[in-house]
């Protein structure tokens, strides 16, 4: 017998090749999986989310009904909603709140006095792939609070998140009670990059939750 070959004719080289990428092959299938992710932070709600929604409640904050509103700088925020394993949410809708750029909100209990031609709340439906995107203002602080932006979740009748989106370097972070009492991991998952562009400032916040 050939010295050089298994009694059934594969190789000892081969044989043993196909013996070590085995384990190999076995674990590059284990890679791809979905990876296990950590649900987005959540925050309070706040005093400020809409008594009523507004009849203009789309994602342009920026158009109220025929008003437009320049008195801010224009901002894209986008980003997807996955569940845990990091597969979109089909027929998610996010929500957004935020005050004008002099600090108030569309609400009685701040007197309602937002501009008239900002929306200050809007929403979208995701879409196939667990997008969203909103025309909004860069965030501003207001007295006791620093720069931020609310956001809700829904999917049907279940409320899936409610978290407060904040700006990276934004120099009344320090100083805000909640984004001080969060764990150095939920500030990072809730605090974003605002990024000058051609068309205003964008900001991309994704969001991961236990559907």
């Amino acid at each position: 017998m050939n010295p050089t070959h298994h009694p059934r004719g594969l190789p000892r080289r081969a044989l043993s090749a196909a013996i070590v990428a085995l384990p190999a092959l076995w674990l590059g299938a284990r890679a791809q999986a979905p990876t296990a992710r950590r649900a987005t932070p959540t925050q309070t709600e706040g005093p400020f989310y809409p008594v009523a929604l507004p009849a203009d409640s789309d994602n342009d904050l920026l158009r109220n009904g025929t008003l437009t509103y320049a008195a801010a700088e224009p901002t894209w925020v986008d980003g997807t909603v996955t569940d845990l394993d990091g597969r979109p949410l089909a027929g998610a809708l996010v929500e957004i709140w935020q005050c004008d750029a002099q600090g108030h909100y569309h609400h009685p209990g701040d007197g309602d006095r937002a501009d008239r031609a900002f929306q200050g709340f809007g929403k979208v439906a995701v879409d196939a792939q667990g997008r969203y995107r909103f025309r909004t203002i860069r965030p501003v602080a207001y007295s006791g609070r620093t720069a931020h932006i609310h956001v809700k979740v829904k999917l049907g009748t279940r409320e899936l998140l409610t978290t407060q989106l904040y700006v990276a370097g934004a120099p009344g972070n320090a100083r805000d009670f909640l984004w001080r009492s969060m764990s150095e991991e939920a500030r990072a998952a809730l605090t974003v990059p605002f990024e000058k562009g051609a068309d205003g400032w964008k900001a991309s916040f994704p969001i991961s939750v236990q559907a």
